[in-house]
This record gives structure tokens, sequence and C-alpha cells, in this order.
């Protein structure tokens, strides 16, 4: 709709060299609070998968917080051992960031690399030369949410939203989580504490009910 809005007002101002008078109102963007797994459905769905390289992209997506566009251009230097630490490049906003690498996520790693052995990019695709694609890594994370029986319709940014929910929930604090996530606004990473259950319970129930 405001794609509209603005295209019409630049064909009248532009175009037909008209005043832009037109009068209009531009709808309100929807605030929909983000989808998340439990943490025994994120285990069920990693339990799920069999093939090494599959279980790395959907492990390092959830455990390092990472959205798909992101892990799909990792590079195997972006993989700090000593530091368990693990580096974006460019993420959105074009900005580097560094975030977890936990223990569990460096073993499944090296697993799939001593099998696989990737060059340059982390997760090359069906050409070494070229990174795994992101439609690749939504269907197979749609494949193993199916096989482990998830009647959630969620896509595979519900396991970055899992990974700050759970977070939050172990106490992690939220100026942290932001940075994680590499949110430029505050507003973006409160979200989950709608979510959070650990909020959640804090509330306690009326009088009587």
């Amino acid at each position: 709709m405001n794609q509209t809005i603005s295209a019409l007002r630049f064909y009248c101002k532009h175009v037909l060299l008209h005043p832009t008078d037109i009068q209009y109102i531009r709808p309100k963007k929807q605030t929909k609070l983000p989808q998340v797994l439990s943490e025994k459905e994120v285990a069920q769905l990693l339990k799920s998968v069999t093939n090494p390289k599959h279980k790395a992209i959907l492990f390092l997506t959830y455990s390092s917080g990472l959205r798909v566009s992101e892990v799909v251009r990792l590079r195997c230097s972006d993989l700090d051992i000593e530091r368990k630490t693990l580096l974006v490049r460019q993420g959105k906003g074009q900005k580097d960031r560094r975030t977890l690498l936990s223990n569990l996520a460096w073993d499944i790693m090296q697993k799939y690399i001593t099998e696989y052995r990737p060059n340059r990019w982390l997760f090359p695709g069906q050409s070494s030369d070229r990174h795994f694609t992101e439609r690749s890594v939504k269907k197979l994370f749609e494949e193993a949410r199916r096989r482990a029986g998830i009647v959630k319709k969620v896509s595979i940014h519900a396991l970055r939203h899992s990974f700050a929910t759970h977070l939050l929930e172990n106490g992690t604090d939220l100026r942290y989580i932001q940075e994680l996530l590499g949110h430029t606004s505050a507003r973006k990473t409160q979200r989950y504490t709608h979510i959070s259950k650990k909020n959640i319970q804090r509330i306690q129930k009326p009088t009587g009910s």
C-alpha cells in the first residue's frame, strides 16, 4: 500500500506535473510477535536431521542467532575457535558483528568439517565456488520440521527468534542479546520480553482465578 501511494505521488509530480495535494492515509504497520520454538521442539528438530552438513547449518542458525542470509555466506575463516565466537560479515545494515560459537556447536561443526572439508565457503553449494542457497536452507528446515512432528507453521527465522527468547529466559541481559542479534534499535530486541515464558510466569494470577 505504501509503495502504491508513493508511486502515485511520484507519477503525479514528475510525469503529470501536477501538484501533489492528493488526499491519502498511509496504513499503519502491523505489529506481530515473533514465532518461537520451545527448547524441546528445537531439540526434536535437530535430532531429526542426519545429514552432517544440514545439521551443522540448522544448529549454527539456532545457536548463533543467525539470519538465513548470514549462515549461507559464512566463510571458514569466520570461525574463531580460541574466542568461541563467530564473525558475521556485512549483516543487515551492512555491519559486521560477532556472535556466539558454543562448545556444542563447535563439536557439530568439527564433524561436518572433517567429513566435507569446505575450503572457502563454510557451506558450499553444488559448486565449491558458490555458497549454499537460502532457498535450499529454507527447504531443508521445512523438511526437518515435518519429520520432527512440529505442527507450528514456522519458518527457519523462528530459530533466530528462539535463540533470543531462550537466552532471555535463561537470564541473559537484553542489551547483550541486542548485540548478538545485530539490532540497531533496542525496541526490536524488547519484543522478546512479550513472549518470554519466564516473564509471563512472573505475573501473578488475579485473586480468585
